[in-house]
């Protein structure tokens, strides 16, 4: 309630982070399983004095310095002013949760952006071993980001004791910051396989094509063998109602994403062990440009997953997606919300609906547009006053996803008129609305 409501009309603020975090999500993973394929397949290739897979590599790092350190970091400060902007009351309670762990994956993070452009141009330049030395600062830097920035993502869905203790380290190693670490280093290299797959399509000597696509199909086929234990230990850590949600619950959507994840993560197992490992003389760029896109719905799917069964929290146990905590929740329960926001259109309000809006903007926006994405008015087109009422009477326990409705009977009115009144409005087959 302490800052200004960011409207994003249409497609909503969640689906805007969405839209901004997954592509980021993609590179950053593959920036550091990249970063531990290009100086480990160097070393091999030195110890093998394969100059043509060196001048492979040569060129290589240099279309992978491109995509991690300018679309990673772009799409990385977005995801900043995005969240920023759509949950400022959770962001808000994560940097100042996390102040010193933010502040060392910053310090991790300028370290990795030095190496990668050190390892790039220092080729030729550097004598092997320090290349090398380089090459391996830049992939322990880039995990040490990962291995920081899991713990805070973990502790969203599985703040575990700190809601007790509030203690950081409680915060910071929560039940699920472990095996999820695991789960997302096995993706970090299903990526850089990925990458290499691409890349190497457009080497023009056949042997050493082939020799790059088979190894490139290893760095697919371990993760793809050890991740599916390690996904049922992550599911165990979970709250219950989260893994409800997972498994379909009262949102079946989640079901079939889940379900369809896992299906593309067969299938890029079957090209990568039958396709780039057991036959990569026939493996083409269509294909790995293929097995590119199935990777990255699986990422979008299970990323949206991972956010979607938090709700109805941001912060789980702790605040809820329009940036109340269950304490307030129950303190202002029945007292007029507007007054307590700090930033309102109370001077533009003349009219019930005035207010109905602005209720509908302070506590529904964060997740919801009218008639866009997740849009309210497809969900209540046909029902009348009393249904509506109902509805916001016990959205917690009619929805489990959703926190409850808080504020006076005055706004609770206000909101049911104006929420009725646009719903006439919403093109639909015609109804009889008395």
């Amino acid at each position: 309630m302490n800052f200004p409501v960011w409207e994003v009309p249409i497609i909503g603020g969640g689906m805007l982070i969405g839209l901004v975090a997954i592509p980021h999500v993609f590179v950053a993973h593959l920036a550091i399983g990249g970063g531990l394929f290009l100086p480990l397949t160097e070393l091999m290739a030195y110890q093998q004095k394969d100059e043509a897979l060196l001048n492979f590599l040569r060129s290589t790092t240099r279309t992978f310095v491109l995509v991690v350190l300018v679309f990673g970091a772009v799409t990385g400060v977005g995801i900043w002013w995005t969240i920023a902007l759509v949950h400022p009351s959770a962001t808000s309670s994560l940097l100042h949760i996390f102040l010193f762990v933010w502040a060392t994956e910053w310090v991790a993070f300028l370290v990795e952006i030095v190496a990668a452009l050190v390892y790039y141009y220092g080729w030729d330049r550097l004598a092997p071993a320090v290349h090398l030395r380089v090459g391996f600062i830049y992939f322990v830097s880039a995990w040490i980001s990962l291995f920081l920035i899991n713990g805070i993502l973990t502790f969203m869905l599985t703040p575990g004791r700190w809601l007790e203790t509030r203690s950081v380290w409680d915060a910071f190693f929560n039940p699920s910051m472990m095996p999820s670490l695991f789960l997302r280093t096995m993706i970090t290299l299903a990526l850089a396989g990925i990458f290499i797959l691409i890349t190497s399509s457009r080497v023009k000597e056949e042997a050493l094509r082939h020799r790059i696509t088979k190894w490139a199909g290893l760095w697919l086929m371990i993760p793809a063998v050890l991740m599916p234990p390690a996904l049922f230990i992550y599911l165990a850590t979970l709250p219950e109602s989260a893994r409800h949600l997972a498994l379909g619950g009262p949102a079946p959507v989640l079901l079939v994403l889940v379900t369809t994840s896992i299906v593309l993560s067969a299938l890029i197992f079957g090209f990568s062990y039958w396709g780039a490992y057991r036959r990569p003389q026939h493996f083409s760029a269509p294909l790995a440009f293929l097995v590119a896109i199935l990777a990255f719905l699986t990422t979008g799917m299970t990323e949206w997953v991972r956010e979607a069964i938090r709700k109805p929290y941001v912060i789980y146990g702790y605040m809820f997606s329009n940036g109340l905590t269950p304490q307030q929740a129950r303190e202002w329960q029945g007292q007029s919300l507007v007054s307590k926001a700090k930033f309102t259109l109370q001077p533009r309000w003349t009219n019930q609906d005035d207010l109905g809006k602005e209720v509908f903007r302070l506590q529904c926006s964060s997740c919801h547009t009218l008639s866009g994405y997740n849009g309210l008015l497809p969900l209540i087109y046909g029902w009348d006053k009393e249904m509506i009422q109902t509805a916001l009477d016990r959205l917690h326990q009619l929805r489990g996803f959703m926190p409850p409705f808080v504020g006076s009977e005055e706004e609770k009115k206000a909101l049911t008129e104006w929420l009725y009144k646009e719903a006439a409005t919403y093109p639909g087959p015609p109804i009889d609305r008395q």
